[in-house]
């Protein structure tokens, strides 16, 4: 089974059990992450707005057209080749914060798509996504920071940045999730670079024992 197969599988799993799940009565109110199963970098998000509940797609009204635009003429990613996902997968009321429960209910299916994905990086876009990795912290405070965490017996790096319905609201906010986004390119780098040293000290333990 593909990855693209084992995506597919999750959501489906998620539309048969949209009943029983909270902020949802059918499968139509899920909204799924989109992307490239291959994707090298993961961007999470809280919940769906208005327009991503009416498209079931994720970050596709206004804050979501920043995102994407500044994610492809200041970082030079095209969309297709990252994931796109959120912490809970239906709309809150009048878009409001969604709830510890109701993150608590959608965690199995954002587990599901980070095992599956295995992306080199994480970037969390607002607070409540960035508390599923680095919980008591502030994202004014650690924004654009990179990350090393042991998640689920396995390592992952995370960049934290402001979710882009803030950079709509505060210019200062702006500038930042910019240049945050801009790092991109110089982190995927670094991350190789480690690779390879890891590699090598790997390579030289297992001649010398």
């Amino acid at each position: 089974m593909t990855k693209a197969d084992e995506l597919q599988q999750v959501y489906r799993d998620l539309e048969t059990e949209a009943p029983t799940l909270p902020l949802a009565t059918q499968a139509s109110d899920m909204v799924p992450g989109e992307g490239s199963p291959d994707a090298r970098i993961m961007f999470i998000g809280e919940a769906p707005g208005y327009f991503e509940s009416v498209q079931h797609r994720p970050f596709v009204g206004k804050s979501g057209q920043l995102f994407r635009k500044v994610l492809k003429e200041e970082a030079g990613f095209d969309e297709q080749t990252v994931f796109i996902s959120n912490i809970v997968k239906a709309r809150p009321p009048d878009n409001r914060d969604p709830l510890p429960s109701e993150i608590e209910a959608y965690k199995p299916f954002l587990n599901r798509e980070i095992e599956i994905i295995q992306p080199d990086l994480i970037a969390t876009l607002g607070r409540f996504s960035m508390a599923k990795f680095l919980p008591d912290v502030k994202v004014s405070q650690v924004h654009g920071r990179l990350h090393k965490i042991k998640w689920h017996d396995r390592i992952l790096y995370v960049l934290p940045m402001y979710h882009p319905a803030a950079a709509l609201r505060a210019p200062q906010v702006k500038l930042s999730f910019i240049e945050d986004l801009k790092k991109l390119p110089a982190i995927l780098t670094w991350i190789d670079d480690q690779r390879e040293v890891s590699q090598l000290q790997q390579s030289i333990t297992e001649a010398l024992f």
